[in-house]
């Protein structure tokens, strides 16, 4: 099967929705041509998934296509975008009719959640990477920027992060789960869900915004950086929010909150005069909604117990180049 054949059958308009969108013109050109209305902005975002780094050898390509797509489109929910197209670049060891077949309906499933449009990219012989772009658009002059966070904000996270953690742990065999939890917690790392239409929502009411991919320290610690602030996390509000088993100590599962990352929920800060809004507003379809914390004066994150102790923590999310 030679690289046209392999886009023609797996990856062609046929298969995705690239009638929508203000696709002009699709793949099969030189270029995409795509409209946007003159009163947005654009937003653009990258990753490339590595086999073996961004998931485990073996792993479902189903859920490989999904997740890949996932974790872009996490990123355009964290500025409260709307997902517009993407476009796909993929090298292979070898054409598998049967993983492309996979991988292809695990991709678009999604992109057809979300009405996004597949209009590029390229194939090539080589050691498996996927590469994703995802161009979305915005509201102008309303994209929300890790930078506006300020002190007496209080800070908010959606889902249950470290079950994607605890997942991974579990695959790899460094934690013993029942198998229940097991596939519970691995169906949280294969297929993270993006929030996109959450993102939208609080596109109207945060102060600063983004996705928990790399810990929930070390991206709480990204809008610290850019707002010139720092954190208090409340340890009773964290720790009954995280996953509960009888398996895991409570340390287990604190640290795969604060630094286990693969969730791709959202984490935003809020002024508090705005919390009853967005507190009777959140929909019941949307995941569970915790309050963790609040922004403070100064620099780094503590821990503070209900008895007034404070703990600093320092994060150790994920780095890819981390010595």
């Amino acid at each position: 099967m030679d690289e046209f054949s392999l886009i023609q059958r797996f990856f062609s308009s046929s298969h995705n929705n690239t009638h929508n969108n203000g696709v002009i013109l699709g793949i099969g050109d030189d270029t995409a041509i795509i409209k946007f209305a003159k009163d947005e902005e654009l937003l653009f975002t990258t990753d490339t998934l590595i086999s073996g780094v961004h998931f485990p050898q073996g792993t479902d390509p189903a859920a490989i296509g999904h997740k890949s797509l996932a974790v872009n489109l996490s990123d355009i929910a964290a500025m409260g975008g709307y997902a517009r197209w993407f476009t796909l670049a993929l090298s292979l060891p070898e054409a598998d009719p049967a993983w492309l077949n996979a991988f292809s309906a695990g991709l678009l499933k999604l992109a057809q959640q979300f009405d996004v449009s597949l209009v590029g990219g390229d194939t090539t012989r080589g050691p498996l990477s996927i590469t994703i772009s995802v161009i979305g658009t915005i509201p102008q002059g309303t994209a929300i920027r890790r930078s506006g966070a300020r002190p007496g904000d209080a800070i908010y996270v959606s889902g249950h992060p470290g079950m994607a953690a605890l997942g991974l742990a579990a695959l790899e065999g460094r934690l013993a789960l029942p198998e229940i939890e097991k596939s519970s917690f691995q169906k949280k790392l294969d297929y993270p869900q993006p929030r996109l239409e959450e993102g939208q929502f609080l596109r109207t009411c945060v102060s600063s915004m983004i996705d928990v991919s790399d810990g929930l320290a070390a991206d709480l610690g990204h809008i610290l950086d850019a707002s010139a602030c720092s954190a208090v996390i409340e340890s009773v509000c964290l720790t009954d929010w995280l996953p509960a088993s009888p398996s895991l100590t409570k340390e287990t599962a604190l640290d795969a909150a604060l630094n286990g990352g693969d969730d791709y929920e959202l984490l935003f800060s809020i002024a508090t005069e705005r919390i009853p809004q967005l507190e009777q507003n959140w929909r019941e379809s949307f995941p569970p909604l915790q309050r963790i914390g609040q922004i403070a004066e100064g620099t780094g994150i503590v821990m503070q117990d209900s008895s007034g102790n404070i703990m600093n923590i320092d994060p150790r999310g994920y780095n890819h180049f981390h010595v």
